[in-house]
């Protein structure tokens, strides 16, 4: 018996749906770990408050110079 071919919902490769395969079952072995789940998550929460607040800046600027800008 075959086992039903899955795509991975967060890195998108296809891996095979096996009953003994651990985390949950839209994910492939590699993303279930504990360890690839914390760094999402450290990725997601944006732990650099520096490179937020650059992004932020720039967005800023992007704005004001939309919205200020001068027609030729």
């Amino acid at each position: 018996m075959a086992f039903p071919i899955r795509t991975c919902v967060i890195c998108e490769e296809e891996f095979e749906l096996r009953p003994d395969k651990p985390g949950f079952a839209n994910r492939c072995p590699e993303c279930s770990t504990p360890e690839a789940e914390e760094e999402r998550a450290q990725r997601a929460a944006g732990n650099d408050p520096l490179a937020s607040a650059e992004v932020n800046a720039a967005r800023r600027k992007a704005i004001r110079d939309l919205l200020y800008r001068k027609d030729s």
